[in-house]
Parts: structure tokens; sequence; C-alpha cells
């Protein structure tokens, strides 16, 4: 795994984005239901169709997971993956319905259940964020060139703390609450991921649903830039483990002097 193969991917992630600002700046975006009641849009399938078969092109050997795609491979396939491509072509539809801006494109590179390379392309922003294990991680903002990140090591006080703004619930509130002094920030999408990674939030709980392909992109990048994503029993979040693709719940932070678990813990 080299910088090149990392910078094919980001140059997917950025063609999958203009399909989704194509269909953006239109009239109809094709809206429809899917079966578990989430939203589904034709920007979400041109983003799929680009990124599946680019991935392919790039890589025939090593097979690749999209949520467009997923209920194609069962589980008996799937377990046996050792590496794959893991894909969210449009992460934060609601988002992008809503026309906030706040969605984003993510890819991953899946070896032995953990991230090990991903990119995150946020199509509005055109800004980039991408990480490859034990190399670091980078934004890119429009043809800049790329700036190394790296977590904030010393949470802020007040605490910043990003949240969803499509899922909010009683234990959010009650690990806030026993928090003390904080900025509470809602955001769209992997974008939640990425201001920790980039130094500009200290902490991400999620304490709601999440699929395996929201999170596994956003991931790569925030432990290549000095983080930690880990389940409330401490242990790194992991993936291809069992037949469901839900994640448990999880946090995302970057400041190892607190004792961020046991204050999720408490809640």
């Amino acid at each position: 795994m080299n910088a090149a193969l990392l910078d094919s991917v980001v140059d997917i992630a950025r063609r999958a984005g203009a399909e989704i600002l194509d269909v953006y700046a239109s009239q109809d975006v094709g809206a429809r239901t899917k079966a578990d009641d989430s939203p589904l849009t034709l920007a979400d399938l041109r983003a799929h169709r680009v990124i599946v078969e680019s991935l392919h092109e790039l890589t025939p050997e090593i097979p690749v997971l999209s949520e467009e795609s997923a209920d194609e491979v069962p589980w008996e396939e799937r377990r046996r993956w050792q590496r794959y491509w893991l894909v969210d072509p449009l992460d934060g539809t609601k988002e992008f319905l809503s026309r906030n801006g706040e969605f984003t494109v993510n890819i991953a590179l899946i070896e032995d259940h953990t991230p090990v390379l991903g990119v995150v392309h946020v199509p509005v922003r055109a800004t980039t964020y991408s990480g490859r294990s034990g190399a670091g991680a980078w934004r890119r903002r429009d043809e800049g060139a790329a700036e190394p990140l790296r977590v904030q090591s010393h949470a802020a006080s007040p605490v910043r703390v990003v949240g969803s703004k499509s899922h909010r619930g009683d234990t959010l509130d009650a690990f806030l609450a026993r928090l003390g002094p904080h900025e509470l920030v809602p955001v769209g999408s992997s974008l939640k991921f990425c201001m920790v990674a980039e130094g500009a939030a200290d902490i991400y709980p999620r304490l709601g649903p999440t699929s395996e392909w929201d999170t596994a992109a956003a991931q790569a990048v925030v432990c290549a830039a000095g983080g930690l994503v880990l389940r409330l029993d401490g242990q790194p979040l992991d993936y291809n483990a069992k037949a469901d693709i839900l994640n448990p719940h999880f946090v995302v932070y970057a400041d190892r002097s607190r004792d961020w678990l046991a204050l999720l813990a408490a809640s």
C-alpha cells in the first residue's frame, strides 16, 4: 500500500463528488425510500457507479462492498475477505436533500478488520481528507497541495464536542451533563471525524446507529492523524467481523489524558 494508491483513490472520490454536485444542482434529485426507510437519490447511484467501476479497474483483485450494493454480497462470501474496499458513495443523504452541504464521499481499504487507508471527500467544499496507516493524514482544498493533518492532543476549554444533526438522544445529553463546560457543534456525515482529525473538535461520541460504511474511511483519517476511534469497551472499532454491518456505540477523540470512556460508561 503506497502513496500512489491513496492518490488514485482521492481522484476517484473527487470524480464521484462531481457526479453528486451535478445532481445537487438539478431540480430533480430522483429521491426515493429504501427498504430500511433511508433515502436514496440519483446522486447516490451515480457516485456508486463511478467508485465501484474505478476501484475494480484500479485493483481488480480486491472486492468492493458499497452501501448501494451490499445486499448482493452474502455474509458467507464476505466473511472470507481479508482485504476489501468499503464504500459509502454519499454519506449524509439527508443533508444532501436538505441542501446544507454537509455530505461526503467515503472510500476505505480494510485489511484484517481494520481501516488502513481512507478518503473522505466533501464535494460542496471541494475539500478532501485522506489518511494512510503509518504514513499520516492530509487535507486537500480545491487544487491546492496536500496539508498534513494532526489532531489536537489536548482538549480545549470548554471541550469542543461534535454530534450528529440527525441522531441525538438522552444518552448523549447525560454524557454532556457529566462532561461539564462544553461547546456542542451539530454536524452531518463523516465530517465529525474529520473535525477531530484536523484539530477543530476534541471529541465525537456516537451513541446512536451507524453502519460500517459510514465510519471506515473517516476512522482511517482520524487514526492516521493521531486520534482514536474506540468502542465503549475500549477496543478499536472493527469491520467485517459479523454478519450485520451495524456498528456498536463508539467515541472518537485525541486527548489521551482524559478518561472519556468512563464519562460515557456513567451516562
